[in-house]
């Protein structure tokens, strides 16, 4: 399978700040990939040198096989952005705007006109097509920009931020927008900070931290790492806290209060069916279980955490 993005050893300064500092990342076509990461992490660095808005410093970017310099143009026809920021021109209605985006690569004055439609039906916005950007709703101006990066029939769509400051609903439908677009073999490239957006959406997702991919896994495996709750409710409370580190090493601790007992466990939903065997070898009740997992916010909370500790001693040396 072709790579929808390659990246190797990119990198990008501005003076003394390091933004991209060997960056290597593979985005496979037709995947729904996500890029995490705090504020000044890099995220919006990478972005705009795939799309040309930043020269990189060194290292190779390449989109569909194109160099995102050297062959600039074909690299960004065949890109479609949707820019966190509102970066529009405000003095037409919102079907011009759009057939204007797809007049600058190269579709025809006809075919624009019925894309614009297309687009904008897709969105749901058909209905406001004679009106001006600065006259839409928040929501609504959300889903033109959608609309405006879809314009070009993107391979590579890339979303900045495309659900902040909306409301739920607005959300859930955007999100179904997009995995329909992905469905249908679109390479999806997401930004967020909406972490339970990733997690919900997303078959793998980069955490960049100061400029450096810290891992790369799918949200299900990030979250193996993390630790799960198994909390059990009993009939009655134990004499002594059970010991359930001898039975699986996946176990880190165990807490007992009266007749609740909670197991903190790596892959506690694999971990409880052996909590439970051991417990009723042990002649305990069981009432209720319930696995509390832990998120991938949690996680990705976590590991920028300690990104900020490797930056601080950077620093410090």
């Amino acid at each position: 399978m072709e790579a929808a993005i390659e990246i190797r050893d990119l990198r990008k300064s501005y003076g003394d700040v390091q933004a991209l500092d060997g960056v290597d990342l593979t985005v496979p076509e037709g995947s729904f990939f996500g890029l995490l990461g705090p504020n000044g992490a890099g995220k919006t660095t990478f972005i705009n040198i795939l799309v040309g808005l930043v020269r990189k410093t060194g290292g190779e970017a390449r989109v569909f096989g194109h160099g995102v310099e050297d062959d600039y143009r074909e690299a960004r026809d065949h890109i479609g952005l949707a820019p966190q920021e509102f970066n529009v021109d405000r003095f037409f209605p919102i079907r011009e705007v759009l057939e204007h985006k797809a007049g600058y690569h190269g579709v025809p004055a006809g075919e624009a006109g019925d894309r614009a439609d297309e687009v904008l039906k897709r969105v749901g916005i058909y209905d406001k097509r004679d009106t001006r950007f600065d006259w839409l709703s928040g929501g609504m101006k959300r889903r033109f920009m959608l609309a405006r990066a879809l314009i070009t029939d993107p391979d590579l769509l890339i979303l900045d931020e495309p659900t902040a400051g909306v409301d739920v609903q607005l959300r859930h439908e955007l999100w179904e927008t997009i995995v329909d677009l992905n469905q249908q073999g679109t390479t999806i490239l997401l930004t967020t900070h909406y972490i339970e957006e990733a997690e919900r959406l997303c078959d793998e997702v980069a955490i960049l931290d100061s400029g450096r991919v810290v891992d790369v896994a799918s949200p299900e495996e990030l979250m193996d790492r993390g630790t799960d709750d198994i909390a059990v409710e009993l009939r009655h409370a134990p004499t002594a806290v059970p010991d359930f580190t001898a039975v699986d090493e996946r176990v880190e601790n165990v807490d007992l209060d009266g007749t609740r007992l909670v197991v903190t466990a790596h892959q506690g939903g694999l971990v409880a069916p052996e909590v439970v065997r051991c417990l009723d070898e042990q002649g305990h009740e069981i009432v209720d279980l319930e696995i509390q997992r832990t998120s991938l916010e949690e996680v990705f909370v976590e590991m920028t955490r300690q990104g900020e500790g490797r930056a601080t001693a950077e620093v410090s040396q």
